[in-house]
């Protein structure tokens, strides 16, 4: 198998490029005009290139962004209720899809579909693309009959997901440009300003106050082991994402993450209404239970709650009840616990999953609208501080010096 590029026309005109492993050309060009793509050039892709698009795919460069598995999502569900074929739809939507990553995933999609794998199966072999939820959704849709709900669901979660997370961004927007417009200013503070006030300062000797003190000294160790703190920094942020793309870092750095003031509640509400829904879909599907708590324990994004949910797992497992087993992993409170219970009794567990997943989400948007009342003063009292310290630090020995001048003056 050799990597091609090619260039060709869609149906419609358009012209699109992309890269697929083949035999030979005569059977990418045949590859492409059963998709519906008009081969205008086909030529073999250098191994530099091919090794800088591998390298760039593993670093995440390129991925489809959820906004594109949503429409993906969207389109599919519109093919399967139309019952349009599944192949011709695919082809079709392959030869409209910008995104290339996506587009290349299509092409190995169709390819897996003709060898005579069923689509949760060839969806399965992209698991950088379709998550574990993705891939059960449209195993059991394809086992039902209900390819089209399936589809419809994943279109809604995945635009529920979308949502909290752009909200969670707006909210963080201004705090982290003040905070950056802060650091900003006092680096040049230090660097500028206060150099050229310092042999001013030197003046009174052993009169120096200690804010006086305090900034002069982090502004020459700046000034001399500028190198040093950038290195140390650059060094510092990459040891850090290391350890935390461990299974270790990243259990204890979404443990602290559920911890943290102000964001903490946040963040834990956010990834209870991902379980809450998560596990509503799949058991509204059909999944089994057992199932459908592993499945949702991969895709909590937060290991420290999925550890919790396999362990509730292992519990329902042995023959309790969900509703008892969530009350021992300590991750929802009472009253969710007894919609659950309830939920049980009547065999709705499903629909009131729903439900407490829609309380969560309101939780999330009344935390979220409010989260930004809630930074300011912490963030009005941090700011407040390092101007203090700089306005101390700058004024104080002017003062004592002006209180000399004044002195001898009289004298």
């Amino acid at each position: 198998m050799s990597l091609f590029a090619y260039k060709g026309r869609s149906l419609q005109g358009e012209l699109i490029e992309g890269r697929l492993d083949a035999e030979s050309a005569d059977q990418l060009a045949a590859r492409l005009f059963g998709s519906g793509i008009t081969p205008i050039e086909i030529g073999l892709a250098s191994e530099r290139e091919s090794g800088l698009k591998q390298l760039l795919r593993r670093l995440g460069r390129g991925k489809p962004r959820t906004e594109d598995l949503m429409m993906f999502s969207r389109q599919m569900y519109t093919i399967t209720k139309a019952g349009v074929p599944l192949l011709r739809g695919l082809k079709a939507m392959q030869s409209s899809t910008h995104n290339d990553v996506l587009r290349d995933t299509l092409a190995e999609v169709l390819s897996s579909l003709e060898s005579g794998r069923d689509l949760a199966t060839s969806f399965a072999r992209h698991p950088e693309i379709f998550s574990t939820l993705y891939v059960n959704m449209v195993r059991v849709g394809e086992s039902t009959g209900t390819l089209d709900t399936a589809f419809l669901r994943l279109c809604e979660y995945l635009g529920t997901e979308q949502d909290v997370h752009d909200r969670v961004q707006s909210a963080l927007r201004y705090p982290l440009m003040v905070l950056a417009a802060v650091f900003i200013a006092v680096g040049i503070i230090s660097v500028k300003v206060i150099p050229a006030f310092a042999p001013v300062f030197r003046v009174l000797g052993d009169h120096i106050p200690w804010p006086t003190r305090l900034i002069m000294a982090s502004s020459s160790f700046t000034q001399q082991y500028w190198w040093l703190i950038l290195c140390g920094g650059i060094v510092g942020y990459a040891g850090l994402r290391a350890y935390v793309k461990t299974s270790q870092g990243r259990y204890l750095w979404h443990r602290v993450q559920l911890g943290l003031p102000l964001v903490g509640e946040l963040i834990h509400e956010a990834v209870l209404a991902r379980v809450t829904r998560s596990l509503a879909i799949c058991l509204s599907a059909g999944i089994p239970a057992l199932q459908a708590l592993g499945t949702v324990a991969r895709t909590t994004g937060n290991d420290h709650v999925s550890e919790a949910i396999l362990r509730l797992r292992d519990t329902v497992e042995h023959g309790d009840t969900i509703s008892r087993a969530a009350a021992g992993a300590g991750l929802f409170p009472p009253l969710v616990i007894q919609m659950i219970a309830i939920g049980e009794e009547t065999g709705q567990l499903s629909e009131l999953l729903g439900e407490v997943a829609d309380h969560y989400r309101r939780d999330v948007d009344y935390r979220l609208a409010n989260l930004s009342a809630l930074i300011e003063p912490a963030l009005i009292v941090a700011v407040g501080g390092i101007v203090l310290l700089l306005a101390l630090g700058v004024f104080l020995p002017m003062w004592d010096m002006f209180a000399k001048v004044g002195g001898g003056a009289s004298g």
